[in-house]
């Protein structure tokens, strides 16, 4: 089992992430986490440049830390079982700016009064990693780091064509693939999963009324109902056949003890699951 870690509380989150990255590299940078926390707490809290704070309430900060925790424990697992190609630093520390830039795409700028960031739902992707290679500029990062960022925050889409990605080395693209199994699995298994898809339906509401003719197909709900509903189809037909077949079966280092261990990332998902099942209609 995890130690229980509040996701509403950076600091908690940076601590954990801490504690994985020296448990990896001892020899490490001890200011480069709570450096890559405090630029991106920045970011999301209107502190940086002509952008507002973060207003998506779903695509929020937490939902942010909730993939960071859990891409920075399938890593540290992964390397304590000794799996090749071994994660350098380096690397750890990209894929790390990776994930808690990802959703950088929902932040609107200081002058735009309209809606909320959640309108750029179909387009944040692209909107992410543009501001991840304005942010990493400024703080002195190469042209080829600031592409393998791009890269990993790629693997988010929903309907990304990974095969697409240029990814410059087979450690950058399972890094990537770490990314995009920590972001779906960080925010299904929380605790108060079920209770936010309402608030994610009102997202995809706003990004279709924004998007109009440009909505992507699959992404249109008439009601938060629908959305809940679709739900225990989405685990079992999109994210457990991303996670094992597009991602590789990343998702098994989280099992304790690896491979065959319980994985409580995937009890709890399935837990959730089954209490959308049992939930009753959301007020229309």
């Amino acid at each position: 089992m995890f130690a229980p870690v509040d996701t509403k509380d950076p600091a908690a989150v940076e601590v954990e992430v801490q504690t994985a990255y020296l448990g990896m590299f001892p020899a490490g940078d001890r200011f480069f986490v709570p450096r890559a926390f405090g630029w991106v707490l920045d970011c999301f809290s209107g502190n940086y440049r002509d952008y507002q704070a973060s207003d998506a309430r779903y695509h929020d900060f937490e939902h942010t830390l909730q993939g960071t925790l859990c891409m920075a424990r399938l890593l540290h697992r992964r390397r304590r079982a000794g799996a090749t190609p071994p994660l350098t630093q380096r690397r750890f520390e990209l894929g790390l700016l990776a994930i808690l830039l990802h959703d950088t795409g929902y932040l609107k700028r200081r002058d735009d009064a309209a809606g909320t960031g959640a309108k750029f739902t179909f387009t944040h992707v692209a909107r992410s990693t543009e501001f991840a290679a304005r942010l990493l500029r400024e703080k002195r990062y190469s042209t080829t780091d600031i592409q393998s960022v791009q890269n990993m925050i790629r693997c988010t889409g929903v309907n990304a064509n990974l095969s697409a990605i240029p990814f410059q080395d087979d450690l950058e693209r399972l890094v990537g693939f770490a990314l995009g199994t920590a972001d779906l699995l960080g925010q299904m298994a929380a605790a108060d999963y079920p209770d936010k898809l309402p608030i994610l339906y009102t997202e995809f509401a706003e990004a279709a009324a924004y998007s109009g003719d440009q909505t992507p197909p699959g992404s249109r709900f008439e009601n938060a109902e629908q959305l809940m509903r679709g739900t225990p189809a989405f685990w079992e037909k999109y994210v457990s056949v991303k996670i094992e077949k597009d991602f590789g079966g990343l998702y098994r280092f989280l099992a304790d003890p690896y491979p065959d261990g319980p994985n409580e990332y995937l009890e709890r998902i399935q837990a959730n699951v089954e209490r959308v099942r049992r939930q009753p209609a959301p007020p229309k």
